[in-house]
């Protein structure tokens, strides 16, 4: 039995379309799924709080305390989506939080604690993006003066050169191509 033949890059490509289809599909009934969780929760919440009213007086904290694994904004959060809308299924796609900002209810801002740490990118590529950010600017202000362009983009050519241009000892050793041996 002979093997498969490989794919063709199209043949990939929609195969990589399909997944990402799929993926998106699945994204948004997961978002969908976790917004009717807490709009279910809040309700369920709401009524909790009455009846601790109603038996307990003002234990409603203690209660969030003791019973609730969320935080007290969390809870509070809930409750306010489940008072503000009857049913979420218009918020279809939705994360909790884009549900929140429409619905005008304040969130916690995202702590850097909780966030997983992101390196800063390295120095030839905030130089590439400062470069583009230039030229980008030079395209929509044709107004503006060349000169004054042509000296940004004189000092990023030099700072970029010396990070992609071999040293002189790379170019003695032999562990780079010279310009003159690249095709």
């Amino acid at each position: 039995m002979n093997p498969p033949a490989p794919a063709s890059p199209a043949q990939e490509i929609n195969r990589l379309h399909q997944e990402v289809v799929r993926q998106t599909g699945d994204s948004k009934k997961c978002l969908h799924a976790a917004l009717v969780a807490a709009w279910q929760a809040g309700q369920l919440l709401l009524a909790e709080q009455k009846r601790v009213y109603r038996t307990m007086g003002a234990a409603w904290g203690f209660w969030l305390e003791q019973n609730f694994k969320g935080s007290r904004r969390t809870a509070q959060n809930y409750m306010r989506l489940a008072e503000s809308v009857a049913d979420v299924s218009e918020f279809q796609g939705l994360s909790l939080r884009q549900v929140y900002l429409r619905l005008g209810i304040a969130t916690e801002p995202k702590s850097r604690t909780d966030s997983p740490h992101v390196e800063k990118l390295p120095a030839h590529i905030r130089l590439a993006n400062r470069l583009l950010e230039t030229l980008n600017t030079h395209d929509k202000t044709p107004q503006a003066s060349p000169e004054l362009f042509r000296q940004d983009l004189r000092a990023l050519y030099d700072r970029l050169r010396r990070l992609f241009e071999p040293s002189p000892s790379e170019n003695l050793n032999g562990s780079s191509l010279s310009k003159k041996n690249q095709p």
